[in-house]
């Protein structure tokens, strides 16, 4: 990255941060461009200090995946035995008789069921794996900088992009599973009811009474060992789903790196988790009066290397407050004729637009974003400022 061409502000106000990602439809550039010419933002507070151009190798930024995917539950359910009994020669044994061989048809299915949980979570595992291989692969090649669009890298790509799409799939599994398991649920309880209701029937004898109780307490485990599968599989499909998510983004803020040749961090979609106000998305007062920016990029020769540096700051004014929202200005240098400033001001606009997009390609959403323009008789050439709202 040249010089000179990329400042940002290192000390940010003590309330600065973090987005949140969803995929979003890329608005219309013409009903983003509110204009505020003449006046200048007061720069006031921290003092804006160069960024220096760094490479992917010297980039001290976190991986695109960071860690291990989450650990799966590892719990195996087997199913309590069951204790045979004895003819009795009554109604109540032949009813006893009856609900111990549902009992055994039950447990059978939870049996398979258990199977194939067991085996789903090992390709899960298996996938993950694979997975990471791709990704850290390609984090490897990033950090001691790369070609921009290396095509190993864009083949590794595709593949981590194949295994997540097969953990995905495991999810589907998980869920299918849980709606199966979640069948003998019910009829795990609609037998515990029935066996507790034979006490009541008529023309028992003791030792009918004594097989019940037993039946009893075998079925009671079975239902606690089946809400024990059902709640372990719940927690496995949310932790999945999370996983898969964050990874997804991580995945688009990967290609934009494999695209530029370096690597810049996590997707910032993998900051959102705090609500964003709304409220002051809606406010089209002037959004830099009195304000300094948190990043200023200075267009004045081609192929402006800024986004590895617009990462960094953006990344960490998200740390200091997950909330923020953020102002993209385009700021036309105010010198010549009339025509060569609208020239120069369309110019700043796209400058401004292309900021926009890469924001969006590292994980920010756009519904956090506002474009506006100004004209500067102080600056020299086309400038795009940032200021965190």
């Amino acid at each position: 990255m040249p010089r000179n061409n990329v400042y940002a502000t290192l000390l940010l106000p003590a309330a600065l941060l973090m987005g949140c990602s969803m995929d979003m439809q890329m608005p219309s550039m013409d009903s983003l461009w509110p204009s505020f010419l003449d006046k200048e933002p007061k720069i006031s507070g921290p003092k804006a200090v160069k960024i220096r151009p760094s490479k992917g190798e010297k980039a001290n930024q976190p991986l695109v995946s960071v860690g291990s995917p989450p650990t799966l539950n590892s719990t195996n359910f087997i199913p309590p035995n069951i204790t045979p009994g004895q003819q009795t020669g009554t109604f109540v044994g032949q009813k006893v008789r009856m609900l111990r061989s549902e009992l055994k048809r039950m447990q059978s299915e939870i049996t398979r069921q258990n199977n194939s949980l067991q085996q789903i979570r090992g390709q899960t595992k298996s996938n993950a794996q694979l997975y990471h291989k791709s990704i850290g692969s390609i984090n490897s090649r990033l950090q001691v900088g790369s070609t921009p669009g290396n095509p190993f890298l864009v083949r590794q790509w595709n593949i981590g992009q194949q295994q997540l799409s097969k953990i995905d799939g495991d999810i589907g599994k998980m869920n299918s599973l849980a709606n199966a398991v979640s069948g003998s649920s019910t009829m795990s309880s609609y037998l515990l009811e029935t066996t507790r209701a034979a006490y009541g029937i008529t023309g028992a004898v003791e030792e009918d009474h004594r097989q019940l109780a037993i039946l009893e307490d075998e079925v009671n485990r079975t239902v606690v060992l089946i809400d024990r599968l059902l709640n372990e599989l719940s927690e496995d499909i949310a932790r999945q789903s999370a996983y898969v998510s964050n990874e997804r983004s991580n995945l688009t803020t990967l290609s934009l790196a494999i695209k530029n040749g370096e690597l810049l961090g996590s997707s910032l979609a993998n900051r959102a988790y705090a609500p964003r106000n709304n409220s002051s998305m809606n406010n089209r007062l002037d959004p830099v009066s009195n304000r300094s920016p948190l990043v200023v990029i200075r267009f004045d020769r081609p192929n402006i290397q800024y986004k590895q540096a617009l990462y960094t700051a953006v990344n960490q004014a998200l740390k200091r407050r997950p909330d923020a929202g953020f102002d993209i200005v385009a700021v036309t240098a105010a010198q010549g004729s009339s025509a060569r400033i609208t020239v120069e001001s369309n110019k700043a606009k796209r400058n401004a637009e292309a900021v926009l997009r890469s924001l969006s390609e590292m994980g920010l959403p756009l519904d956090r974003v506002r474009l506006s323009s100004k004209t500067s008789r102080s600056a020299r050439s086309n400038e795009v400022h940032v200021f965190v709202r």
